[in-house]
Parts: structure tokens; sequence; C-alpha cells
């Protein structure tokens, strides 16, 4: 069963050929300051699953960050809703912002990374695997 996402502006749409194997929640400070938010949330999604159907994404290459590996940040150049990200420690992977998803109610994370940059009156969800940082 596909799953779609878009942009909030519709510009960009996908399409993913099955859920996603993971879900978390990243705290770090970068992810913050591209959602504009307390954190981001997250699926890890194969990139031969993913594809465009309509738009292409902007890229912002994010060489400061705490772990010292550049993150290439995916967006729509329109409305700048992130789409997703890609590291190359994890090739052939695309990690999909999950808010981007038409349907987000399977959403439940897996873990939480970056945990000793969360936003001080966030409460982590007991049950759910924690890291100070990013593994």
């Amino acid at each position: 069963m596909s799953h779609t996402g878009q942009c909030l502006c519709g510009a960009i749409t996908y399409e993913i050929d099955n859920a996603p194997s993971t879900a978390g929640i990243c705290h770090c400070k970068n992810c913050q300051r591209q959602a504009g938010s307390a954190y981001s949330t997250l699926a890890v999604v194969p990139a031969a699953e993913f594809r465009f159907t309509k738009g292409e994404p902007k890229l912002y290459m994010d060489g400061d960050t705490d772990s010292g590996n550049a993150v290439e940040r995916h967006f729509c150049g329109n409305c700048g809703s992130p789409i997703y990200s890609a590291l190359d420690s994890m090739p052939g992977i695309k990690i999909l912002k999950t808010g981007t998803l038409d349907d987000t109610s399977t959403f439940k994370p897996q873990f939480q990374a970056w945990c000793d940059s969360k936003q001080n009156w966030v409460q982590l969800e007991d049950g759910v695997p924690a890291m100070a940082k990013g593994s």
C-alpha cells in the first residue's frame, strides 16, 4: 500500500511504496531550527521506494552539525517545508519529515536522538529509547 505526502503549498508531492520501517524524533539543534519547532519527527524510507509525483525540492547542505557529518536537507523552495534529509553514512535511505505525510495516524516514535539538546520543557515519552547523542 502506497503512502503519499506533500509540502505546505502543494508544489511538491511524493509517494512511498510501503510504510516506513522506522520512525523517531530528533532533538538536535539543527533539526529544531529546520523545523522551527522543538524537534523533528522522522521516518526511515528506502530511497528506491520514494518518488516525487510533482515538483522537485531544493537542497541545503548542512555542514555545521554536532556529529560533524554533513546533512542534505531537501525542502520546498516555494513554501520552505522540509521534505527529507539524507546522510552519506546511510546510503539508499531518505529520512522523511513525517509532518509532510498525508496520513500521520500510524506515526509512533521508536527512538529519540540528540536528547542532550532537547528543549527543557519537552518531556520524553516513557518506553521510547532515548539517546543523548545521535547513536
